[in-house]
């Protein structure tokens, strides 16, 4: 079935919670309404923006063309001695995924717990926490060709996953819709806990004593959507060569790091925004969360101006006192 609206607010699809309007929504459950709606003039004579759970977006006036949406909610379920291989539809909250492998017991995917936005969206963001990101899981995405309406099978490899990034948002942005994403699942969990503080946290490991940690940790840093609009962590932890991070260890020697590829350091951009002196700042309604640094939100009524100048301010800052550049996760529409 296909759900289609005219001139709804975007409100309640978009964790930000900017008050901004779309000319035309549409919702669909299968991949024949996929096909069907591409094919539609509604999709042909407008611009159209695929969303999931809208939590990795910043809506910055009303969208005049058409947002798509999927409602594919299905789990189909193979295995082999070793594994299980889940094929998740993309319309899946990413969180209620998460809890469904947890109470199977099957491992690989709960340090990911608590992550807002839906699995479609995961194999395009590449979203991670703790140590994991989903492509460690991601066995094969199914997408549809938004030109031809035919399917594509991705491999991981073919994927070409970086931190936060993806084939998808890359040289093939805005060609395919993902429809299902299939998980590759430990049936004997191995356990990753040296991220953080998360071993002290979680004392015995389970899959559920982890997926707890997580998300109380979770809690402690970032705010309900429902209570403060933001978008998670706006910006992403930025890499640099050693040199650089050798220079500005030597500057500061409790700067944290990790290690990431390529013989490069991934920095804390939580770190050094709030050592460049944003903690709890605020232009207009977008404030700085004062739990963590990370995090910009709709404090009070901000308009999507108020927040891209707080994060203009906030990236010149930390260039200048660090000659790091910090560059927004969340993407502007």
């Amino acid at each position: 079935m296909i759900r289609i609206e005219e001139n709804i607010s975007l409100k309640p699809y978009h964790t930000f919670g900017m008050n901004v309007n779309t000319r035309y929504f549409a919702e669909y459950e299968t991949v024949e309404d996929l096909r069907s709606l591409l094919i539609s003039p509604l999709i042909k004579n407008n611009n159209n923006l695929h969303i999931g759970g809208g939590s990795n977006l910043l809506f910055t006036k009303d969208y005049t063309g058409i947002i798509i949406h999927s409602c594919i909610k299905t789990y189909t379920k193979t295995e082999d001695l070793d594994f299980v291989y889940l094929k998740v539809g993309a319309g899946v909250v990413w969180d209620d995924f998460v809890a469904y492998t947890v109470q199977n017991g099957w491992g690989g995917a709960e340090n990911l717990s608590y992550i807002p936005g839906e699995v479609g969206a995961s194999a395009v963001q590449n979203v991670g926490a703790y140590g994991v990101e989903a492509k460690d899981l991601i066995e094969r995405v199914y997408t549809i060709s938004v030109e031809t309406g035919e399917e594509r099978i991705f491999t991981n490899e073919e994927c070409n996953y970086g931190y936060r990034t993806s084939i998808f948002k890359k040289e093939l942005r805005g060609q395919y819709i993902v429809t299902h994403v299939e998980f590759k699942l430990h049936k004997n969990p191995i356990f990753k806990l040296t991220y953080g503080n998360l071993q002290a946290v979680v004392g015995e490991p389970t899959l559920m004593s982890v997926r707890n940690a997580v998300i109380s940790v979770r809690k402690q840093k970032l705010p309900e959507p429902s209570e403060k609009g933001s978008a998670g962590s706006f910006f992403i932890n930025p890499v640099v060569e050693t040199e650089k991070y050798q220079d500005l260890k030597k500057q500061y020697p409790e700067m944290p790091s990790y290690p990431a590829s390529d013989g490069k350091v991934k920095l804390s951009a939580a770190w050094l925004i709030d050592k460049a002196g944003w903690h709890g700042k605020r232009v207009g309604g977008a404030a700085v969360y004062p739990k963590q640094c990370l995090v910009l939100v709709n404090d009070n009524n901000a308009t999507p101006q108020d927040v891209i100048e707080l994060a203009s301010q906030i990236k010149n800052s930390v260039y200048e006192k660090y000659g790091v550049i910090i560059t927004p996760e969340v993407n502007y529409i």
